[in-house]
């Protein structure tokens, strides 16, 4: 291994630390703490020295492996749990689960994040407040392909954070790519997260029957 590959692994080691422990959520604020730490303000003319948002992703799920495998697997049951449950209630709109929870990669911090489909935003507001659920409404602006696009996002108030973003009725075939690797996004049916729960979670599941 030479220099800038062992200068690499501290600032991948150092950054899943901060997002594992420290409960950082953004993988550029991680690695640039963690650079910063390593090699000081020197990184802002190394890129070379930061590791990939998945190169993070990966020491995140082996730091959590290895500090309390455990309780990862019992918290990310929950968590998936949960997700059936909300998506169930959330059935009219199409709900897709998305993010560490599908991918099992959970860590401190981590929320529930569904897609959601509809043409109205006021659709699934009107929806949240029949079922009694309190939530909040934010708004963001992504550039997509040189235009800025503003997208809805809800957050629930449940015992684990939940994230709702609402997407358009014609993007629920639409295959998206993740900021963390640039692979396609795979977005799991309430179907799916059921038999996700059965085949990585038997033993939890018949204690939980």
């Amino acid at each position: 291994m030479n220099k800038q590959q062992r200068i690499r692994l501290l600032i991948t080691r150092e950054a899943a630390r901060l997002m594992y422990e420290e409960g950082v959520k953004q993988y550029l604020h991680a690695k640039r703490t963690a650079a910063k730490r390593i090699i000081g303000n020197q990184y802002k003319y190394s890129p070379k020295y930061l590791p990939s948002n998945g190169e993070i992703s990966d020491a995140v799920y082996a730091l959590s492996q290895l500090k309390d495998p455990d309780t990862h697997e019992e918290q990310l049951f929950r968590m998936r749990c949960r997700a059936v449950e909300i998506m169930e209630k959330l059935e009219p709109f199409s709900p897709r689960l998305i993010g560490s929870v599908s991918t099992g990669r959970i860590r401190a911090g981590s929320d529930i994040d569904l897609h959601v489909f509809c043409d109205d935003i006021e659709e699934p507001e009107v929806y949240l407040e029949s079922l009694g659920w309190r939530f909040e409404r934010e708004k963001t602006s992504i550039n997509v392909n040189g235009k800025i696009v503003d997208y809805q996002h809800i957050h629930l108030d449940f015992d684990f954070p939940v994230e709702l973003s609402v997407y358009p009725l014609r993007e629920l075939r639409v295959v998206t790519r993740s900021s963390t690797d640039g692979k396609p996004i795979n977005r799991l049916t309430v179907s799916k997260v059921r038999q996700l729960i059965i085949d990585e979670h038997w033993a939890l599941y018949l204690q939980s029957e």
